[in-house]
């Protein structure tokens, strides 16, 4: 039996993505395949396609992206028992899922709860752990607290909207003005990022500051930017580097020698150093699938609404990554498989 996988065949634009068809892979001993309904896009992908070369522990081309997956069982390798085939499954894969079969171990599993749509429960994987843990497991955010988003309409900034308004905090996300509806609707006063001064605006709304800003772009201006936005006590999470899609990976070092300028400054204010979502599961184990299963849960109760900008056939891979370079949508892109 065939399948179809994508890969990217060097460094580049999105040109550089090929559907290949090849044999549907056979499990090994304590694997599982999946038969793939939904896979997310996501700017790390765009990112490692580009730039991957300069990123310690990139994947050497060719090879897969996709880090995120929503699926049904479809083989269970030797010594695997507590998985039925046919059961439905969301999987934090680190690579691999813009294919229609995709092999991992059994412990990566969390089971979908029955009626969730793949496309939504896709952006859960992902955007709504990350969210999660820089919330939760960084900042430690309390009720009452104040927080800026920037990004606040895309996959990790929505997720972080919602995550924020199940926490009882008050909010502010920056967006394009296309997007201040969609910001508002989930409870946050919206911030134009082309138009206005954040850090002025953040003053006007909130003379103190904020307590926690959460900062998806990067670079050495923007990140010094956000910490001016916080009040004396504040916390600055930085998790994301979207400003690379236009400059590279250059500005990831100058946003970590920013980060250790703002250590050195006196004060309350802090900046802690978020981990990478998947050096967190390898330290805390029982966390991922606990947490997922719980978000899972959130979203089978409508507690959470991930919003999908499009779903576009795993053939059209290529069309996923220019909607994403293009910036300005809201929630996340993902890819599916019929």
């Amino acid at each position: 039996m065939k399948h179809h996988r994508v890969i990217v065949s060097k460094r580049g634009g999105p040109e550089v993505l090929h559907v290949i068809e090849e044999d549907v892979p056979k499990p090994n001993a304590g694997q599982v395949r999946v038969r793939v309904e939904a896979a997310g896009v996501s700017a790390y992908d765009l990112m490692l396609r580009r730039s991957g070369g300069s990123i310690p522990g990139a994947p050497r081309v060719p090879y897969s992206p996709g880090e995120d997956v929503i699926g049904v069982v479809d083989e269970l390798g030797e010594g695997v028992s507590d998985v039925e085939p046919g059961q439905r499954v969301a999987v934090f894969t680190r690579g691999g899922g813009y294919a229609e079969y995709l092999c991992v171990p059994a412990e990566n599993l969390v089971p979908v709860p029955p009626g969730v749509d793949a496309a939504q429960a896709v952006c859960v994987v992902v955007n709504y752990l990350t969210a999660f843990l820089a919330m939760h497991e960084t900042a430690h955010v309390h009720e009452g607290e104040r927080i800026l988003v920037h990004g606040a309409a895309g996959g990790v900034g929505s997720a972080l909207l919602d995550l924020g308004r199940i926490a009882g905090l008050e909010m502010c996300g920056t967006a394009s003005s296309r997007n201040h509806d969609f910001v508002s609707a989930h409870g946050a006063i919206p911030i134009d990022y082309h138009t206005e001064d954040f850090v002025k605006r953040i003053r006007d709304l909130i003379g103190e500051g904020v307590d926690v800003a959460f900062d998806p772009i990067g670079g050495a201006r923007q990140i010094l930017r956000s910490y001016r936005a916080l009040s004396k006590n504040g916390r600055l999470v930085w998790f994301g580097m979207a400003a690379a899609k236009k400059k590279g990976a250059r500005v990831i070092p100058y946003t970590l020698l920013m980060l250790g300028l703002l250590k050195l400054v006196p004060g309350q204010r802090q900046a802690p150093l978020m981990p990478a979502l998947g050096d967190f599961i390898d330290k805390h184990p029982d966390w991922y699938p606990k947490t997922l299963a719980d978000l899972l849960d959130l979203l089978a109760a409508k507690e959470i609404e991930p919003m999908v900008t499009e779903r576009i056939s795993l053939h059209e891979a290529r069309r996923a990554h220019e909607i994403l370079q293009r910036g300005g949508h809201t929630g996340k892109v993902v890819l599916v498989t019929s």
